[in-house]
């Protein structure tokens, strides 16, 4: 079973993935969750508190690591980036409540600050989201567009725990991933109900027989602390950190578990820490379908007409899936995946059009190609491990297991939500950590962080995966004075490097002077 939507913070390399659906696969790639507070990890759980000194009951085995840089090996189906870029690992413990343990180690990337010594301000450290995203692989196609916090930063970024280079999880082979996508993720009678419920949990099991005793310590905030003992060894004081889609989650956490070690905190495409996991389901679904309403107003269709329109293409190609150039069969659950991809990036919205055309006219190739693209299959059937990886993290997060009544319950205010895209995220919140093997730690992640430095939110109004309203909710649920939120009236899953000169120039100014911009500031 693939997850289509939800918690898929493509983040920054949406964009890329538009442009190249034809491209090979990676290991490289959103958030909201509103329980009541006492369900929430308080900050002395499991390990360090939030003070700027309670890391230094950590071992010095820990502590004084002094990273090996060297140049950066290529994988099996991309090169390796050029000089620049230099490649180490960090140790972290196991299990953050016993840091004497076992380690495992985080594969990291840098490129060092290009400025003179004096100019330079430390580390920018980058999460661009998932969860489940590579850094590694990532960070250095996203060095144009960060090229003028360069100058003063040495950028930054890693394979978080269970991810990539990190201890990634492989959960299934390629010919078993293929297999599942036969699923149907929109179940019509009871037999296929069993079949998507039963995927799931053979899902979970693959994932647990592969982590091993990783499996529990994959969570968002095992993450923060490994981030805070990064920060140590790259030699920061404080934390300077560039976080998009469930990177802006990751943040909120770290500020909550450390907030005076905040320094510089950009979140951008901003998760809503409020929602539980169901109204999670529910914000996607509202924002993807505001993405699919402008989309077709871009093309002078009517909204409400071009959304039936696409409704009916998808119950068709669910009773009969349709034939592709490669063989393969376009299934409705593909071919929804194949209509999310280019809502991500105004830029994909021609990509849409012609293969939504394509479709109409009984050829699945096109759309095929765009979910393969967000699946990360190249053309020789080979999967990237993003969405194992997002999978046993956010599972681990989230405790809220909907059950199958429970679910079918809900369905039909998920698909009054959204005609095209409701149905879809409705049954997911009931097969996506169905029978998981471990349970979830909290409804909502703890964000709050009193003192701490001011943290800049950039919300995009047109944001399909993060709607924008999660901006003013980590703005509020940060604390006064702490969240400064930064809007962007805009299309597309983040705002940074998306076009707007007022936004890039307001981070750039926040990061590189420390320049606070007023909080509500508007860009049009």
């Amino acid at each position: 079973m693939m997850r289509f939507v939800r918690w898929t913070g493509l983040g920054a390399a949406a964009a890329l993935l538009v442009a190249g659906c034809s491209s090979g696969a990676s290991d490289g790639g959103e958030d909201g969750k509103g329980g009541t507070a006492d369900a929430r990890p308080s900050a002395g759980a499991s390990g360090t508190t939030g003070t700027a000194g309670a890391t230094a009951s950590l071992p010095a085995s820990l502590t004084g690591q002094k990273p090996d840089w060297g140049r950066c090996k290529g994988g099996s189906d991309s090169p390796a980036p050029s000089r620049e870029w230099q490649c180490a690992t960090v140790k972290v413990p196991l299990d953050w409540s016993e840091p004497d343990g076992t380690t495992i180690d985080l594969a990291l990337i840098r490129a060092k600050a290009k400025g003179s010594g004096s100019e330079r301000i430390g580390s920018l450290l980058f999460n661009f989201g998932g969860p489940g995203g590579s850094g590694v692989s990532t960070l250095p196609a996203y060095g144009s567009t960060v090229s003028s916090l360069h100058e003063r930063y040495d950028l930054v970024s890693w394979d978080p725990r269970g991810v990539g280079a990190s201890e990634g999880v492989r959960c299934r082979g390629d010919k078993e991933m293929q297999a599942a996508e036969s699923v149907d993720s929109t179940p019509d009678t009871p037999a296929e109900e069993q079949a998507y419920l039963d995927d799931a949990a053979d899902f979970g099991e693959g994932c647990e027989k592969a982590a091993g005793p990783l499996m529990a310590h994959v969570s968002t905030t095992d993450t923060a602390r490994d981030l805070d003992l990064m920060r140590q060894v790259l030699g920061d004081t404080k934390l300077h950190y560039f976080g998009i889609s469930y990177g802006t989650e990751l943040g909120g956490v770290y500020a909550h578990l450390f907030p005076k070690n905040v320094g510089r905190l950009v979140l951008d495409a901003v998760v809503d820490p409020s929602a539980d996991s169901v109204g999670h389901a529910k914000n996607q679904a509202k924002g993807f379908q505001l993405a699919l309403d402008n989309y077709l107003k871009s093309t002078g269709q009517d909204p409400e007409q071009g959304s039936a329109k696409i409704a009916d293409l998808l119950k068709r190609i669910d009773t009969k899936p349709l034939p592709t150039s490669s063989g393969r069969k376009l299934t409705q659950t593909l071919a929804v995946t194949g209509i999310v991809l280019p809502l991500y990036s105004e830029s994909g919205w021609p990509s849409l059009t012609s293969a939504l055309e394509s479709a109409e006219q009984g050829d699945g190739s096109e759309l095929l190609a765009l979910a393969d693209a967000y699946n990360e299959r190249d053309t020789a059937g080979h999967y990237g491990t993003t969405t194992h990886s997002q999978r046993v993290i956010s599972c681990l997060d989230d405790k809220q297991r909907p059950t199958l009544e429970q679910t079918k319950q809900l369905l039909p205010e998920f698909e009054k939500v959204s005609p095209v895209f409701g149905t879809f995220l409705g049954w997911d919140t009931a097969g996506w950590c169905h029978d998981w093997p471990v349970a979830g730690q909290f409804d909502s992640p703890e964000v709050s962080a009193p003192g701490a430095a001011p943290i800049l939110l950039v919300g995009n109004t047109g944001d399909p995966a993060t709607p924008y309203e999660g901006a003013r909710r980590m703005a509020d649920e940060l604390g006064k004075g702490v969240g400064v939120l930064l809007t962007w009236k805009g299309e597309g899953h983040g705002a940074y490097g998306s076009g707007s000169d007022c936004v890039d120039s307001a981070v750039d100014g926040y990061l590189l002077n420390g320049a606070v911009p007023k909080d509500g500031k508007v860009c049009s």
